[in-house]
């Protein structure tokens, strides 16, 4: 009796799986890193990205990928919840460049349709790199906390202070809006589910009803989005905050062995990059 008990709580209680953009609290290599290491890091394997033009420097691409998020030691259903839930944004993408791409030898012709091989490297090439720089966001956002973040931030754009740009405000900026992102997907998959139950026809095969019914989903996350910018702001006001560039900073800690290995091996991949790109263009 008390198996059957246990295994009916068991099944009676919800699996709630963190969704992408969280910090999750870890001990892994990633998480051990300083803050403005991984941000660095993310920057210059995004270069490596762009730089690539050939099958090897896609493969050591992808090898990276893989490696960067083994170290991490997320679930890997975390690092992919926000790409499961775009695949159909990446279908269009995809056929948008393989059925459209101009080229002067294609496989299929009718119209203004045009269907090449060329098409369909472009398409899976634009649908890689967005994929690739998702996940390393990912994985960026879901190791390093937001404060961190922001401090990491901070000291990398500290050139710019030449230039009279307010450097930690920016990095407070951009900090909030990485970590209100995850908050606005849950406030739209709720409203989502709300209007379904009130009839709304988002699964609709009719393309007009089906853009009607998602009217009345992004009115209301963007009235949450600025209510929760507003209550922020009046939260931030009533604790004293005037500018980040006062604030009280915790001492920064000296980088150790590991974040100079991560920043020589993201360099490393840059440079192997640029000669795949010179000599196997």
């Amino acid at each position: 009796m008390s198996r059957i008990t246990s295994t009916m709580h068991k099944s009676a209680t919800p699996k709630i799986a963190m969704q992408s953009g969280h910090y999750i609290s870890g001990n892994s290599m990633i998480h051990r890193l300083d803050a403005g290491v991984k941000v660095a890091s993310f920057f210059l394997l995004m270069t490596a990205l762009i730089l690539s033009s050939s099958a090897y420097g896609y493969a050591i691409i992808l090898v990276v990928l893989a490696l960067v998020v083994k170290l991490s030691k997320l679930p890997l259903r975390t690092v992919l919840s926000s790409i499961v839930r775009l695949r159909r944004f990446f279908l269009i993408i995809f056929l948008m460049n393989a059925l459209f791409y101009s080229t002067h030898q294609p496989l299929f012709s009718w119209g203004i349709i045009s269907l090449s091989r060329e098409g369909i490297f472009q398409g899976a090439r634009v649908v890689f790199n967005v994929l690739y720089i998702m996940i390393l966001a990912n994985v960026l956002t879901g190791t390093t906390a937001p404060m961190e973040m922001t401090t990491g931030l901070g000291n990398l754009m500290k050139p710019l202070r030449l230039l009279y740009i307010p450097v930690e405000d920016v990095a407070m900026i951009i900090s909030i809006a990485f970590r209100f992102i995850p908050t606005l997907l849950e406030e739209a998959d709720m409203i989502r589910k709300a209007q379904t139950a009130r009839g709304a026809k988002f699964e609709s095969k009719r393309l007009l009803e089906k853009a009607a019914s998602y009217l009345p989903l992004f009115i209301p996350v963007f009235l949450s989005a600025f209510r929760r910018a507003d209550e922020l702001s009046i939260a931030m006001e009533a604790r004293g905050y005037r500018n980040a560039r006062n604030r009280t900073k915790k001492v920064k800690a000296p980088l150790k062995g590991l974040d100079f290995a991560a920043l020589g091996c993201s360099v490393f991949i840059c440079i192997i990059q640029i000669y795949f790109t010179i000599y196997f263009i």
